[in-house]
């Protein structure tokens, strides 16, 4: 297994190399823009359980890259635990977990000494998954599918229980913090029905970093890059949103003027991409809270 800083380095590597690849099309189709199939909310096979976070994201640049249809993923013994064989030639895609470590030897001696009180370190492990699509004998059972007016409502649904102040008007989307109020244009100004909810659910992510909930700051971690940075959660936590509501995410116009600021953080600092999916996971778990639901 290779050292936890060769991790953080290889998946920002494939994600800048994703990001790369869609701005030199001239379409801005990121990793998290998705078709409704292979970028939903990928999940494990066997546990039945949604990757979160980073995971999430890495998930969907394979899918990207390798043209898979389905979320479904699985370790090799996982897939024979199934009753399932990964094909011969197939390649893995790589995922995270975190493991709980004790502290280093020297802070330990500290703590004997009663001059300190180490905390437990947290550290990147990776381990390879595969796409059902890269199995054979075995037959994906059918997910239940919402019909679009039932998706929609849903989605009204998870947002109106959220509550916050939206002023609908104008003809550009942000938040407003000093206010606390989002403002987004009239829903007759979107092509669809689903440019106004990924677009909501952008500046809904932001909201939540509001001093009143999460009291997001990004100042401290990114300095000159906290507002690039921010637009980044924002944009994974739409996603992350968007997936969770079965609801298709499509480029924005205003993706161009970001990319160069994105990639200058995630070149610049290997941890980057993990904190914002961090963050964005966080921000959507905040939203999910707020549902009373109890979700995995």
């Amino acid at each position: 297994m290779r050292h936890q800083t060769d991790l953080y380095q290889r998946i920002t590597d494939q994600i800048v190399s994703a990001i790369e690849q869609s701005a030199s099309t001239g379409r801005f189709r990121l990793p998290w823009h998705n078709n409704g199939f292979s970028t939903m909310e990928p999940i494990n096979a066997q546990s039945g359980r949604s990757y979160r976070g980073i995971n999430t994201l890495a998930l969907w640049v394979a899918a990207m890259r390798s043209g898979d249809e389905t979320g479904q993923w699985a370790t090799y013994r996982q897939w024979q635990a199934l009753g399932a064989q990964v094909k011969r030639g197939e390649k893995s895609s790589l995922v995270v977990f975190w493991k709980t470590m004790p502290p280093k030897d020297k802070e330990a001696e500290h703590e004997a000494d009663g001059t300190a009180h180490p905390e437990p370190r947290l550290v990147a492990r990776s381990y390879s998954v595969f796409n059902v699509q890269q199995v054979k004998d075995y037959t994906p059972p059918v997910a239940p599918t919402l019909s679009e007016d039932e998706r929609i409502e849903c989605t009204e649904r998870f947002f109106a229980t959220l509550g916050g102040a939206v002023h609908h008007g104008g003809f550009e989307a942000y938040y407003d913090s000093g206010q606390d109020r989002i403002h987004i244009p009239n829903f007759r100004c979107f092509f669809d029905n689903v440019g106004y909810y990924s677009t909501l659910a952008h500046e809904y992510t932001h909201w939540t970093g509001h001093s009143s909930r999460l009291g997001r700051d990004l100042c401290g971690r990114f300095g000159s890059h906290a507002y690039a940075a921010e637009e980044l959660v924002a944009e994974l936590g739409a996603a992350f949103c968007c997936a969770r509501l079965n609801l298709t995410v499509e480029p924005r116009q205003d993706h161009a003027k970001y990319l160069k600021s994105w990639l200058d953080v995630l070149r610049t600092d290997k941890r980057a991409i993990f904190t914002a999916a961090s963050k964005a996971q966080q921000a959507v778990d905040w939203m999910d809270a707020q549902q009373g639901e109890d979700r995995e």
